[in-house]
Parts: C-alpha cells; sequence; structure tokens
C-alpha cells in the first residue's frame, strides 16, 4: 500500500508540473523530454498494477508445503527490501499461517480482502470496536465473535433486528449490543460457506 502511494503521488508531482503552462511549454517543445515523461509513468503504472490485493501472495503460495513457502517469501523482492525484524516477524506468521487447516487459512483471506475494501472511516471504526471487545472477559469475548459471525451473512437491516431481538438482550449488556451495532454497520467478511 505505500508503494501505491508513493507511486500515486510521483504521478500527480509529474503531472503537476508538466501541467504548469511554463512547463508544458518545455515539455511540449523537447520530445525526448516528453518520451522519458510517458516512459516514467507507463513504469509506474505497471509497479501500481503488480501491487495486489491483501492475501495473494497467501493464496498463491498457501498450497505449497511450508519450506517452499517459506523459500518463496524470502525470494520476494519486496520481502527482500524490508528490516530485518519485519522479515523474521512475516516469516513467524506465515509459519502460524501453514499451520492451520484449510478452512481457517480460508477464513483469515477471506478477513484480509474484506479489509483492503473497508475505507479508513471504516478502518478506524473496526480497530475501536476491537480495543473495546478485547477489554471484555474472555467468555464475553467469546460469545460476542459468535454473535459477529451469527450476523455476517446477514443484512444490515436484519442485523439490527437480531441486536434488538429479545434474544440479543437477554444474552448481552447494553454497552455488548452497542458493539454489535458498530460491528453490524461494517462489511462483515462472508461467512463459513462462502467462497474463497
Amino acid at each position: 500500500m505505500v508503494v501505491r502511494a508513493q507511486i500515486v503521488l510521483a504521478a500527480v508531482a509529474v503531472l503537476v508540473w508538466a501541467g504548469t503552462p511554463a512547463n508544458a511549454q518545455r515539455v511540449a517543445s523537447h520530445p525526448r523530454l516528453q518520451q522519458r515523461i510517458e516512459q516514467r509513468q507507463q513504469k509506474q503504472e505497471a509497479r501500481a498494477n503488480v501491487q495486489s490485493h491483501a492475501g495473494d501472495w497467501l493464496r498463491r503460495y498457501k498450497d505449497l508445503p511450508p519450506d517452499q513457502q517459506r523459500q518463496a517469501l524470502q525470494n520476494d523482492p519486496d520481502f527482500q527490501k524490508l528490516p530485518a525484524g519485519k522479515q523474521a516477524q512475516l516469516l513467524q506468521r506465515l509459519q502460524r499461517f501453514s499451520g492451520l487447516p484449510k478452512d481457517q487459512q480460508a477464513r483469515i483471506l477471506n478477513r484480509m480482502e474484506t479489509w483492503e475494501h473497508l475505507t479508513h472511516g471504516q478502518k478506524q471504526q473496526a480497530k475501536s470496536l476491537f480495543q473495546e471487545i478485547k477489554k471484555l472477559p474472555a467468555p464475553r469475548r467469546r460469545m460476542l465473535t459468535a454473535a459477529v459471525r451469527e450476523m455476517r451473512d446477514l443484512t444490515p437491516e436484519q442485523r439490527e433486528q437480531l441486536i434488538q431481538s429479545d434474544r440479543y438482550k437477554s444474552t448481552f449488556s447494553d454497552h455488548e449490543r452497542e458493539l454489535l451495532s458498530g460491528a453490524a454497520q461494517l462489511p462483515l467478511a462472508p461467512g463459513e460457506g462462502a467462497s474463497e
């Protein structure tokens, strides 16, 4: 995501620079300069197109044996640019991911895809809700997590009806139902039966 933002900013800077009247004349009168700008833009667009959705790397390599996954990650040019500490962290996460059953891997990939499509505001809301839910005792956290799973395949209206139902009112406190209402407003990853 950082690389994509840098590419977009560079492209905008070039366009702004070339778009000023004095620079536009300079570019138009120098075909080689115009050609270099166009080549730079094409390279930036190509790099931006190579940038992938969250989870694409894992989807591509998830069926390989763990040692081959590790080797593929270590050979990835973007991975090699990372600081050693970040590399170690990603290798550790890959090892944990590889050890999970296939259905859990699919759920994680679905969540990553859903997260990628959230707006900045939705991501902030989700982080805030997660922090609040983490403060609850473990049994209550599990109950809220199960309730969120139950809401995944429902429409926003159906989610709110469920939260306002007598069953939920007798099961959850007002604060917990507020948390569920916040989660219900967010796009949730597909449920268990959804395709990967």
